[in-house]
């Protein structure tokens, strides 16, 4: 592995590299609000709210993403919403991955102790606002070990953006490698800078575990 091709390389890698964080922000924000959404909509005591959002979620995890992605980037399109392959991926990452933070979330909010929601409620409190004061809040840290391998895991799978010809970090390789065939450098650099997208985050989520569980064992005593 030259020092010369690295230094080449890497400037194109690194632009790569910063469409990948940004396909990786964008979907994690649209997960998250989709997921949060279809979860509270999944709990409804309104069997068809109920049944439409467990249906979609069931959907959506039965598909394979790269299919998700070809469908919103190529047949969308024919219905006359123009995306371009950025927004593509986005949208596609993020509808993708709403139906796994639905069930974060709805796990978190299954666990959070139905004796402080009968507490609230013995107090006057609405529904909603004991959702948002009482269950979110405690859901939410519940939901953060699986929020965080779940942005982990749209960082990866960002590189199949590159099958819509977004140039994030995977497909701007594939370019440097067609043209170069210097496979073993181009392959090994790409690999080394997803870790060193990947670990940050992987220890950020542990860190917070550690707070919020430290935090919760100073509330217990």
């Amino acid at each position: 592995m030259a020092y010369a091709d690295i230094a080449a390389f890497f400037p194109i890698l690194l632009k790569g590299a910063v469409v990948t964080v940004q396909i990786t922000l964008g979907a994690l924000l649209l997960s998250t609000v989709l997921g949060l959404l279809l979860a509270l909509m999944k709990r409804s005591p309104l069997t068809p709210v109920s049944a439409l959002a467990g249906t979609f979620i069931n959907v959506i995890r039965g598909l394979p993403i790269i299919v998700q992605l070809f469908y919103i980037y190529f047949v969308i399109p024919e219905l006359g919403i123009d995306l371009s392959a950025f927004q593509a991926s986005i949208i596609g990452l993020g509808i993708a991955y709403s139906a796994y933070q639905a069930e974060n979330f709805r796990a978190g909010i299954e666990a959070v102790d139905s004796g402080q929601i009968e507490a609230a409620k013995s107090i006057g409190m609405k529904s909603a606002l004991i959702m948002r004061r009482v269950v979110l809040p405690q859901a939410i840290r519940i939901a953060l070990p699986p929020y965080g391998n779940t942005a982990v895991m749209i960082l990866k799978d960002s590189s199949l953006a590159s099958t819509i010809t977004v140039a994030e970090m995977t497909r701007a390789g594939q370019l440097i490698a067609a043209s170069t065939f210097q496979n073993t450098t181009v392959y090994t650099m790409v690999a080394l800078m997803y870790l060193a997208l990947s670990l940050p985050l992987i220890f950020g989520v542990n860190r917070l575990e550690r707070f919020f569980a430290k935090s919760r064992q100073g509330a217990d005593q």
